[in-house]
């Protein structure tokens, strides 16, 4: 049976506006009636980094906190650290990027709290029905949170063809060695030229995975797990990941572990997809290029796999706006993302997600009829 997806597109005037629009878009898809009064809901979001400005708008968060908050319950906006160094590499500069990109309480209406603790490690293991992971390692207050409200800005992406629902659950909701392990087939290395020899990385590890050799910190790839902990600790970023997993295996291993984040609460789960800004690249840069297509509109689902295949619908469909980075299959019905990234088979993690039982690619669109016409 096709799983419902709910759209509104963007235009709004005097009898509505976009924020009102978006309160009865997620009023149809039940968010109301979706959680038991008084439930702690993790409102799953990308912060952005320092210097892009395709994340969602904070106040858009803010109507779906308001909602939530009259409904009885408690949500909180969250997000994890980043595997690789930057802005968001642990919870103290995450946070201090998210206040900075508007993220704050006085904004949002809610408090910020980092789903996998203050260096990325806060954690626990649970059990998944995957072909390549029998467990997905999945931030502690994702799993502690009765509900979970997953908000994701859809874009292209240079490594997995495009960014949304299945990409902030899977990459988004895990901790700092569940990245690691998505992404990587071997342990990481040291630059030895950036190493000062000072001896963080050895003493965090706990596996005596790391010694030094004639002064430089040396990483033994049979005794590593890949936690990441060195990572994290290394002031003189000397210690690089071997991003050695090939682009699909990438994805289903996304598509695997967003089946952990959902662990325990698949029926109180709900996506929102905003299909705006779609840029070229993904948003953890510190910059935003621009838009290969003009905004679509708002999606909403409880099924993941859905709203990601209404997603890459709706841009495929779209006609390609000129001047931007994609320069083939400009045409309305065109692969926009294979025209940016044509090594990339973009649409693995949906195969996959709905192989693993994910969700499902066949979709009904519930389209939002306008409120009067102000136009």
């Amino acid at each position: 049976m096709p799983s419902k997806v709910y759209f509104a597109d963007l235009r709004s005037g005097y009898r509505e506006n976009l924020f009102d629009k978006l309160t009865r878009l997620l009023t149809e898809a039940g968010l109301t009636d979706l959680f038991q009064r008084g439930s702690l809901v993790a409102v799953k979001v990308h912060f952005g980094e320092k210097g892009g400005h395709a994340y969602i708008r904070p106040t858009f968060l803010r109507r779906i906190v308001d909602i939530l908050r009259d409904a009885g319950h408690k949500p909180f906006l969250t997000d994890s650290s980043t595997l690789y160094p930057g802005e968001r590499k642990e919870a103290i500069s995450a946070l201090r990027c998210a206040i900075e990109n508007g993220f704050d309480f006085a904004v949002a209406g809610a408090p910020l709290i980092m789903c996998d603790g203050l260096r990325g490690h806060s954690a626990r293991r649970v059990p998944i029905n995957g072909e390549l992971l029998r467990e997905a390692e999945i931030g502690a207050e994702i799993l502690e949170a009765d509900g979970l409200v997953v908000v994701s800005h859809f874009k292209c992406h240079e490594l997995t063809g495009f960014g949304g629902a299945i990409k902030n659950l899977g990459m988004g909701c895990s901790s700092r060695t569940g990245k690691m392990e998505q992404h990587c087939n071997v342990a990481p290395t040291v630059k030895e030229e950036r190493c000062t020899s000072c001896g963080a990385c050895l003493r965090v590890c706990a596996h005596s995975a790391i010694r030094a050799v004639d002064g430089k910190a040396r990483i033994d790839p049979e005794k590593c797990v890949g936690c990441a902990r060195c990572i994290t600790i290394c002031r003189d970023t000397a210690i690089s990941i071997n991003w050695g997993a090939e682009s699909n295996q990438v994805m289903k291993k996304m598509a695997e572990y967003a089946l952990g984040a959902v662990n325990g609460k698949a029926d109180r789960v709900l996506f929102v997809n905003f299909v705006t800004q779609v840029s070229p690249l993904c948003d953890c840069y510190g910059h935003t290029d621009a838009p290969i297509v003009p905004d679509q509109g708002i999606l909403v689902s409880r099924d993941p796999v859905a709203i990601d295949q209404a997603g890459a619908d709706l841009v495929n469909r779209a006609e390609a706006l000129p001047g931007t980075a994609l320069v083939t299959n400009l045409k309305a019905g065109e692969d926009k993302f294979r025209g940016l990234h044509p090594e990339i088979d973009w649409e693995v993690s949906l195969e996959h997600g709905e192989k693993v039982g994910l969700g499902s690619r066949k979709y009904r669109l519930e389209t939002l009829k306008p409120k009067g016409r102000d136009w």
